[in-house]
């Protein structure tokens, strides 16, 4: 199956570097073009290539790498899901400009983090993601951890446990083999309604909880 990552930030990119040493083959994008990723593509060598947005999005899996304030402009544009496997990666947090008054906001207890939750208004965040994607099947999946730890799926022996959860028994098989291939011991959380919001940071009852299998 084909992999697509739509964004190269930080979560993107160690995604990539996680697939590149498994040698799993993937198209990552950015908004700025493939041209931008020529260095990043460079260091991860042949099994990962740089491509437009659309050409990500076309994958069989693609995994969604982006801030939430950008989710609906990137995702609006893009050709119909028609039913492909879309990984929600993203979490309902935007990042704060250091000398804003958000980030010395003393009512934000994120802000020595330089983030704040986003108001969703009573939904979690798979349920609006959903909406971004219509007629993909959504699985939650590589969004609770610190992404420096992802290209690393084997400390001190052991395995490095990531959380999936969704809707569709198939989409979650599919991601299920994709993240046993790069290394890691997934855990099932269920649905979207239920595993999604454990799992979901800044607030998720497991998010950031780093367990490994020994």
């Amino acid at each position: 199956m084909s992999i697509g990552i739509i964004g190269a930030g930080a979560l993107g990119s160690n995604v990539a570097r996680l697939l590149a040493k498994r040698g799993v083959s993937a198209t990552i994008a950015n908004s700025r073009g493939p041209e931008s990723l020529a260095g990043l593509v460079g260091e991860l060598g042949a099994s990962i290539k740089a491509g437009t947005a659309e050409e990500a999005a076309s994958a069989d899996i693609v995994l969604v790498a982006l801030r939430w304030v950008d989710l609906e402009k990137a995702l609006g544009g893009l050709p119909g899901w028609n039913g492909r496997v879309v990984i929600d990666a993203t979490n309902p947090v935007e990042f704060l400009d250091p000398d804003s008054p958000d980030a010395k906001d003393p009512n934000n207890p994120l802000a020595a983090y330089g983030i704040k939750a986003i108001d969703l208004g009573g939904k979690h965040s798979s349920e609006v993601f959903r909406g971004f994607v219509p007629g993909a099947r959504v699985v939650k999946a590589f969004n609770h951890l610190d992404v420096q730890v992802l290209p690393e799926p084997a400390p001190s022996g052991g395995q490095r446990v990531l959380f999936y959860s969704g809707d569709d028994a198939d989409a979650k098989a599919t991601v299920r083999k994709l993240l046993e291939q790069t290394g890691h011991f997934p855990v099932d959380l269920g649905g979207l309604d239920v595993g999604g919001p454990l799992a979901s940071l800044p607030f998720g009852a497991l998010a950031s909880i780093n367990f490994i299998k020994i």
